[in-house]
This record gives structure tokens, C-alpha cells and sequence, in this order.
């Protein structure tokens, strides 16, 4: 048997030996990607509105676990992110959940203060949608479903780096 990952002495990744233990068992035993991070979705408590998606590393995960406050890996400037350490908007971990295979996380979150959680100064990252099926156009162009930002990003992050990379 190979020996567990501890990210931390309170947080331990076991190897993924069988299908029954991944998919039927009660061991911890994420599959991150051949670039070490698994995607987490990132939804409000209170709402169901879905906020972010990102990804950790196994430090972000044990962190969070650890926390109970929302840490990521930004693949745009390669860190650990602790979301709303700049900008004070922290994702407090309401419920952890993790799906069949455990290659996916999906969080539950409070946010602290004005309840946003997107860089551009929405509340959601997923402020705009795209019309499908019979209302497609060829021509068709992103509808803002956020009308107004919740906060000033430039007030919030001044000279920070915008994390979005061309």
C-alpha cells in the first residue's frame, strides 16, 4: 500500500489504490491533473448563484480544508491565491464537496463584505451569457446580465496586476 500524501498533520490525501475507494470510500484521494491542480467550482451558500470557477493545488486544497477560507492556484501568475486577501472580499467555506472521481471540487461560500468575488468588479464571474439554440445569431454578441459592478476594482487592487493573460 502506498503512503498517504499529508499536506499537513490535519489533512491527508490517500493514494488512489481502487475504483471502490475512490468512487464508494470514505479516504480523501483528489486526482489532480499532470499539472498538479483540480478544478473547483465556486458557488454562493446563500444564493446558488455560481461565483468563480479556478483550480487549486494540493497546497490550495489543504489549505482550505485547514482554513475554512477559499485558497486557489492563480495558473495566470502561478501562486497560491488566498481569495480576497487583496481585496478583503475573503470566500468563507460554508460546505466542501467533492464529486464521483474526486477530480473536481465544489465549494459552498460566504463572501465577506459587498458579496463579490470576480477580479472586474462583479459579483459573479459569470456576468454575461450568450444567447443558444433558436435565439443564436451568427452575429450574435455576450448580453451583460450584471448591469452595474459591486466595487471599483481600481480602488480595490490600485496597481496589482490584471490576472487575466491574453
Amino acid at each position: 500500500m502506498k503512503k498517504p500524501f499529508k499536506g499537513s498533520p490535519q489533512v491527508v490525501f490517500y493514494p488512489r489504490e481502487s475504483i471502490e475507494q475512490v468512487e464508494e470510500g470514505y479516504q480523501l484521494a483528489p486526482k489532480f491533473d499532470d499539472q498538479g491542480l483540480i478544478v473547483c467550482v465556486t458557488q454562493d451558500a446563500s444564493s446558488g448563484e455560481i461565483l468563480m470557477v479556478g483550480y487549486m493545488n494540493a497546497e490550495a486544497l489543504t489549505r482550505t480544508i485547514e482554513t475554512g477560507e477559499a485558497h486557489y492556484w492563480s495558473r495566470s501568475r502561478q501562486v497560491l491565491w488566498r481569495k480576497g486577501a487583496t481585496s478583503g472580499l475573503l470566500q468563507h467555506v460554508e460546505e466542501l464537496l467533492i464529486d464521483d472521481d474526486q477530480d473536481a471540487v465544489w465549494l459552498r461560500v460566504r463572501v465577506q463584505g459587498s458579496g463579490a468575488s470576480c477580479h472586474v468588479g462583479y459579483r459573479s464571474c459569470f456576468y454575461r451569457r450568450l444567447p443558444v439554440g433558436n435565439e443564436y445569431q451568427a452575429d450574435s454578441c455576450l448580453i451583460f446580465v450584471e448591469a452595474d459592478k459591486t466595487f471599483d476594482p481600481k480602488s480595490v487592487y490600485g496597481d496589482v496586476p490584471n490576472p487575466t493573460v491574453l
